[in-house]
């Protein structure tokens, strides 16, 4: 192992074995073990600020990252956080595998399965895929997104964000902002902040709210500045007009006036508010550069940051309940 013994120590003594073989929902974790994931990827934040990040947690392990949708950002995350692990990591890129010719999900789990990957990482456009691969596979599968319904290292990573910004998540209050309806973030979020005894809100135009958000367990504003009213964290959402089946919103121009966040939005907000995003941003239509580049108020480059390191957790957790651990 190439970092320090004084910093493996402490990592090996906040690790727990995954309570189950994969993460597909943030309401599969209850706050205990929440907890626990957090504790963990905070000692990995510590390791990756040396000038030697490596570990062997996870040598002779196979990472593989299987992508149909791009996420630079997602997949360069989990890359990272494998090797810096010490796995072989591969990445496959579904649209010039087997799949862009026809072949079936199923078909694809059982050709992964006869490779015998340890751990793997997908992200797909369509809800449950991660669920179905998961039946279909002898390895530990993480979600990295399905289509409209959960992103769960997402999720951890914004927690963790919290966490470190005030010392705390219980009693915050969070407004989530902007295009709910298509953003498996918010409903990761939601799950996860409730679990950890956060306050959440849902803001955003009707046209942009799921009709069952109201049962969600978060409140739901309709009126931004109402909406983030005394909030201790402001988290902006990416308007996503690929998934948009017709005129949900007038104009990105008219989407900023009403829903985007600038300094007079953001003085509704509590004093020493935090300014979150999971990116990738469209600056100027849900979240002003000011903002967005203030280092006294945004997290947003803090996120990247704490992505790696909670991913890192995730993966030597599961990877420390596999039977030959």
């Amino acid at each position: 192992m190439t970092a320090t013994a004084q910093g493996i120590e402490a990592i090996t003594d906040r690790m727990f074995p995954f309570h189950s073989r994969h993460l597909l929902s943030a309401g599969d974790l209850n706050a205990v073990q929440a907890a626990d994931l957090l504790d963990l990827a905070d000692q990995f934040v510590a390791l990756n600020r040396q000038t030697n990040k490596t570990l062997d947690l996870l040598k002779g392990r196979t990472l593989m990252n299987l992508f149909f949708e791009n996420s630079t950002r997602t997949q360069s995350s989990f890359e990272l956080a494998g090797k810096r692990l010490g796995a072989d990591v591969v990445n496959m890129n579904a649209k010039t595998s087997s799949v862009a010719k026809g072949e079936t999900l199923i078909d694809t789990a059982v050709t992964l399965n006869a490779m015998r990957p340890d751990l793997l990482v997908v992200r797909h456009s369509s809800s449950g895929a991660a669920a179905l691969l998961s039946q279909k596979v002898g390895c530990s599968v993480i979600n990295a997104g399905d289509g409209q319904h959960e992103h769960p290292t997402q999720a951890l990573l914004d927690a963790l964000s919290i966490r470190r910004a005030f010392g705390r998540v219980s009693g915050l209050t969070v407004a989530i902002c902007g295009d709910i309806l298509h953003s498996r973030v918010a409903r990761s979020n939601v799950a996860l902040l409730n679990t950890l005894g956060a306050h959440v809100r849902l803001v955003g135009p009707p046209t942009l709210m799921p009709s069952a958000a109201d049962r969600w367990g978060a409140e739901v504003h309709h009126d931004f500045r109402k909406g983030i009213a005394g909030a201790e964290v402001v988290m902006m959402l990416r308007l996503q007009l690929e998934r948009m089946q017709g005129a949900l919103v007038p104009s990105t121009r008219e989407y900023f006036r009403f829903w985007g966040l600038d300094r007079e939005k953001l003085a509704f907000a509590a004093p020493g508010v935090r300014v979150m995003h999971p990116g990738p941003m469209n600056r100027g239509v849900e979240i002003d550069s000011e903002v967005a580049d203030d280092p006294e108020v945004s997290l947003i480059q803090n996120q990247v940051e704490m992505g790696v390191a909670m991913r890192m957790a995730v993966l030597a957790s599961l990877a420390a309940r596999l039977e030959n651990a």
